[in-house]
């Protein structure tokens, strides 16, 4: 390093070799879409290895199966009957909940686990129906069509809105678009689930007390007013013997919760409730006095319904739009459930090819009578917890649903209903997670209030009104973010070189006759005419706090960009007006640690003619040095430096 006079000259910032735009777009584009480089294992393999690996790639059953031994195979055949055991009367009961024929909810426990046994990354979810999308499905496709009065034409919409879900998760993870689904984020969906699960419990009231009206609206008012206005048809019988179940479901919970090594006492309680609670009925003869019961079940296997695909409804654009809201709900569930799992065992899940399993399962479900599946927490926390090693455990919960499906569908006739609501009611409390609105009010209050807007959206409007606001106050919160940065005033560290926001770090001084301010953020159009404002109350501020106080002037004016990693012409726009605001001042503008991005559109808007190679520091340090020594020499300019003859001290 060279010297110029008395003053030691710091290092250039060197303005960043220019890129041909067609390759800084192909960067900008790969870091977008492919951010996990999922090409580098085809590179210098020959023709016949890059096929196999695209296979593998996108069948991953293909890559894990010729490592599969008899040891994994007996842990998943426990696990696979386990959530078996689960899965049978959960997907009676959603389907009840979606408003469609208890055996549809059966008939999706069946080909889309197959399916996502071959195409999904995680090793632990276990695929099926879930509840909150089967309130969504009976809410949005109930006002369209009624499902009582025509049932047909009402199940070939769930059957349509299922195919566009699909389609869409299929779309999201083929296009690489799978950051979509983290607009939803954790607050929301944890407000959103609160309410999805708080509206399920009420709407299982109808069952629990025997009603057979009852409202289609999810709101609070609508249910309330449904089950306090028909107190004379409450049947007592469906209550005593709801609450019974319950209390058994929750009890089991709770031991499988107090010690671990009970999980299947939970996840075997949902089985034994059908069980128990048909017998008795059968027994009893309940259904002749107010106990309402599922009725029949056909035997067989899933018939063919893409003829039942009703693109030429007048509904189409209603089951569209469901199909995306449930795609996406199903979508951030799933994938949520999965990555929490896969942390417990230490490997990763691929996002997009998560969303093409999900849209390819859900597209071959509507095709052979199933409604939407996902990844529900609950299956996937039974399927973890019975020691499942891979995808295996769905295959085996698919054969023991087929098994279910070809022999015992008879034995569900005389299952009460009210037994299901106990067992959709017991899945839903789980959802209700106030330790986590706990944590977020703790932690974040802007987040824990996101969180609530959703919750309160659900249970007093709708769930797609609670949807909305979740999503809109998310994004709100992002837009207020680009739109306003943080700016800080920076000071010296006692006895150190280091420069440090005075908020954070109270010990830090101003340094006298300079302002030094940090910028966190990129400077965009929707922020650009907020920092310039921002950064000029910063100056009047100081200069009012000098002179009241009787400091050293203001001189310098240092904007630290370390934290700038892109601008764009408002934002060059906007330093070229604080420079001449600066100017009208009196003052020197002084810029540290601007960023290769940031250099390049400095040099091409001719900004660094405009401030002067000289006042560009390659630190906050060097820049205080700088400006300090010009201070003490009297001097208004830094000598402009000769990079030549510092290359040749060096």
């Amino acid at each position: 390093m060279g010297t110029i006079g008395d003053y030691e000259c710091p290092q250039r910032v060197p303005i960043p070799p220019s890129k041909p735009f067609l390759k800084s777009l192909q960067t900008n584009l790969k870091e977008t879409f492919f951010p996990d480089d999922p090409f580098r294992q085809f590179k210098n393999q020959p023709t016949s290895r890059k096929f196999l690996l695209g296979l593998q790639y996108f069948v991953p059953i293909l890559e894990w199966a010729p490592r599969y031994t008899f040891d994994f195979f007996k842990a998943d055949l426990i696990a696979g009957i386990t959530i078996a055991s689960l899965a049978v009367p959960q997907g009676i009961s959603y389907a009840s909940l979606a408003s469609i024929p208890p055996i549809i909810g059966l008939y999706s426990s069946f080909v889309p686990p197959l399916i996502y046994a071959m195409l999904g990354s995680s090793k632990d979810l276990a695929v099926g129906t879930v509840a909150v999308a089967s309130l969504l499905i009976s809410s949005m496709l109930g006002k369209e069509v009624s499902p009582t009065e025509n049932p047909k034409q009402y199940v070939q919409l769930v059957f349509t809105a299922t195919f566009f879900a699909g389609v869409f998760q299929a779309s999201l993870g083929i296009l690489r678009l799978g950051f979509i689904v983290d607009f939803l984020s954790h607050a929301t969906i944890v407000g959103f689930m609160g309410g999805a699960a708080t509206i399920v419990c009420l709407q299982q009231l109808k069952g629990m007390l025997g009603l057979v009206h009852f409202t289609h609206e999810t709101d609070l008012l609508s249910v309330m007013r449904s089950v306090f206005g028909q107190i004379h048809q409450w049947r007592w019988e469906s209550a005593v013997l709801g609450c019974c179940f319950l209390f058994f479901l929750l009890l089991t919970r709770y031991l499988s919760k107090r010690k671990a090594t009970f999980f299947w006492i939970n996840a075997m309680a949902p089985l034994t409730s059908v069980i128990l609670g048909s017998i008795l009925v059968y027994l009893t003869h309940a259904e002749k006095h107010g106990v309402q019961v599922i009725g029949h079940l056909k035997k067989g296997l899933n018939p063919p319904s893409a003829s039942e695909l009703a693109f030429g409804s007048p509904h189409l654009m209603a089951a569209m739009k469901t199909g995306i809201i449930i795609g996406v709900i199903g979508l951030a569930e799933g994938i949520a459930v999965g990555r929490t799992f896969a942390m417990f065992k230490n490997y990763h899940i691929d996002g997009n090819k998560e969303m093409i399993a999900f849209g390819m399962m859900n597209i071959a479900g509507s095709c052979t009578s199933c409604y939407l599946t996902a990844g529900p927490f609950s299956r996937t926390a039974v399927n973890f917890n019975a020691g499942s090693k891979s995808a295996v455990s769905n295959i085996v919960m698919a054969t023991a649903v087929m098994f279910t499906l070809l022999f015992l569908t008879p034995l569900f006739h005389y299952t009460p209903l009210v037994v299901l609501s106990s067992i959709i009611i017991s899945a839903m409390l789980g959802l209700l997670d106030y330790e986590a609105a706990i944590h977020l009010w703790k932690i974040d209050k802007f987040d824990f209030f996101i969180c609530l807007g959703a919750y309160l959206g659900v249970v007093l409007g709708s769930v797609e009104i609670g949807l909305v606001i979740a999503i809109t106050v998310s994004l709100l919160r992002i837009l207020l973010f680009v739109a306003r940065p943080r700016t800080f005033v920076l000071g010296n560290i006692p006895n150190s070189g280091i420069y440090r926001s005075m908020d954070q770090y109270p010990i830090a001084n101003k340094v006298p006759g300079i302002l030094i301010l940090q910028i966190d953020a990129p400077v965009y159009f929707a922020n650009a005419s907020y920092l310039r404002e921002r950064i000029s109350r910063w100056i009047y501020e100081e200069e009012d706090r000098v002179k009241s106080a009787g400091e050293t002037s203001l001189h310098y004016v240092v904007l630290d960009l370390s934290a700038v990693g892109s601008i764009d012409t408002s934002g060059t726009s906007m330093l070229e007006e604080v420079k001449k605001s600066v100017d009208k001042r009196g003052l020197k503008l002084v810029l540290a640690n601007p960023r290769s991005e940031v250099m390049k559109k400095l040099d091409k808007s001719k900004l660094i003619d405009t401030i002067g190679q000289e006042w560009i520091y390659l630190t906050v340090g060097e820049a205080v040095a700088a400006c300090n020594f010009m201070l003490h020499t009297g001097k208004s300019n830094p000598v402009p430096i000769d990079y030549n003859a510092q290359e040749n001290n060096v």
